[in-house]
């Protein structure tokens, strides 16, 4: 009888569930010749692998066991997918026990713009904060434990995203205790229980990572650093319930129950509910869907959010010599609201209220898979301004969120990285991003005149914002 199995959901915010994990070679790089168990009897070794994103990309465990081939059964063990972008490019953990299978993270960046505001503050990103400083974006450690039937996950987190993820999340305004102060410093935290039906069915409750916009919340799993409007602007987290169905070992089926679009409370009365479809044919092709639907709109218990993420993954070359592999992705969402004063796409009961994005990249291994150039982006066309994010500081008060107003914009960006073994990638990024309306941070800044968030303001001094820029960033990804 097969036991807990140690597998998160596979999708893009996080590593996939049910990854098969290839014996690392330092002379051929990750290879599906001798994968690592997924998933073994009650008292599993099972390694969980990096979390990604998306429906912004779960995470993916295997088994520590190096030489133990995965059962055919398993889900996803028929192949090598550590070449998805969102997912684990790791063998197996260092931190690997009995009953617990441990992790640690580290995020450093340094980013550079073309202008440098005064209060050294980055507007619209998720994985950038501060501008010509070291920054410690983030750092966690926890893991997986694993037993019998029983299965559980918690990953801390400190550093900037701690602040800059759940800062947009406006639930915890309502009511007391402070919610966004209790759960920053978590950025996964469940408990769950594994049957042994079809291929596997898992139930899990608490805070987990979303499955939108392709990209894991762990950059070390990804194909770039700053993600498209695509992924930047969907959610990295849901708080609720999730039950995981695999049906055969190349198809997941997923159902969640949750307070809301990336909040830790309710806005109103109802939860929201979404679903996700991850459908590998071949070790070559993955495909995602999601799915979601909510009233996570505050005071406006009457006005419904519907939102679809899709992707496909397709490596379509695996060769020898300098030139190992290459991939691409393409992932695609439309989302809108309606009701209480706005329309879907325009119409009598109000203006506009949609989401459309789409973003496409290109990866390329080097190097006996030691070297990685990534290139792509895409665009958000929104009419609305439905879940832009905010700029912060001063910016956030003359920056208008109210149905009717539009923000559209595109992105383009490059990635090299250096990945010198398992455990580290040293990255070097160019991003140029555009945008309809001022929205980027200029030299004047977003809090301040002189830069510095203190003191009272001068009445005739508002925000610096520019409608486009470009960024070099450098980064230190660990995962262990």
């Amino acid at each position: 009888m097969l036991g807990a199995y140690s597998v998160q959901t596979a999708s893009a915010r996080e590593p996939s569930p049910w990854l098969a994990r290839a014996v690392w070679s330092p002379a051929s790089g990750p290879t599906s010749e001798a994968p690592l168990a997924t998933s073994a009897a009650a008292e599993s070794t099972s390694v969980p692998a990096p979390e990604a994103p998306g429906l912004h990309p779960a995470s993916v465990t295997d088994s520590g066991a190096e030489a133990s081939p995965a059962k055919a059964s398993e889900p996803f063990a028929f192949g090598d997918f550590t070449w998805l972008n969102g997912n684990s490019r790791q063998s197996k953990s260092l931190l690997d026990s009995k009953y617990f299978t441990g992790s640690f993270v580290l995020d450093v960046n340094y980013t550079i713009a073309d202008v440098t505001p005064r209060d050294h503050t980055v507007v619209g990103s998720t994985s950038l904060s501060r501008a010509n400083e070291f920054t410690l974006n983030r750092v966690g450690f926890g893991g997986d434990f694993h037993h019998g039937h029983a299965r559980g996950r918690l990953m801390t987190q400190f550093g900037m995203r701690s602040t800059v993820v759940p800062r947009n999340d406006t639930s915890v305004s309502r009511g007391q205790y402070g919610l966004d102060t209790a759960m920053r410093y978590l950025s996964e935290a469940y408990g769950g229980y594994h049957a042994d039906v079809m291929h596997g069915l898992n139930v899990d409750v608490g805070l987990f990572m979303s499955y939108v916009g392709l990209f894991g919340y762990d950059n070390f799993e990804n194909w770039a650093y700053q993600p498209s409007f695509t992924s930047d602007n969907t959610p990295w987290f849901f708080n609720g319930v999730r039950a995981q169905l695999f049906p055969s070992d190349k198809l997941k089926l997923e159902l969640w129950l949750i307070n809301g679009w990336q909040s830790y409370g309710k806005f109103n009365e109802m939860p929201g509910a979404g679903f996700q479809v991850l459908w590998r044919p071949s070790e070559r092709f993955s495909v995602l869907a999601n799915g979601y639907v909510g009233f996570d709109t505050g005071n406006k218990p009457g006005r419904v959010r519907v939102h679809s993420d899709n992707s496909a993954q397709y490596k379509y070359y695996q060769g020898g010599g300098m030139f190992e592999r290459a991939a691409v992705s393409l992932t695609a969402d439309v989302g809108f609201e309606q009701g209480e004063g706005v329309t879907a796409f325009g119409g009598e009961g109000g203006p506009a209220q949609n989401f459309l994005s789409a973003m496409a990249y290109h990866r390329a291994w080097f190097g006996q898979n030691r070297f990685g150039w990534t290139f792509g982006g895409g665009f958000i066309r929104n009419p609305g301004r439905y879940l832009v994010l905010v700029p912060p500081g001063e910016a956030a008060k003359s920056f208008d969120t109210s149905p009717g107003t539009a923000f559209n914009g595109w992105d383009a960006s490059t990635t090299f990285d250096f990945m010198p073994d398992p455990y580290q990638t040293w990255r070097l990024e160019l991003v140029h991003r555009e945008a309809s309306v001022p929205y980027f941070a200029g030299r004047g800044g977003v809090t301040s005149p002189d830069g510095f968030a203190t003191g009272a303001l001068p009445s005739d001094w508002k925000p610096d914002q520019r409608k486009a820029e470009t960024r070099l960033i450098a980064a230190l990804l660990l995962r262990f």
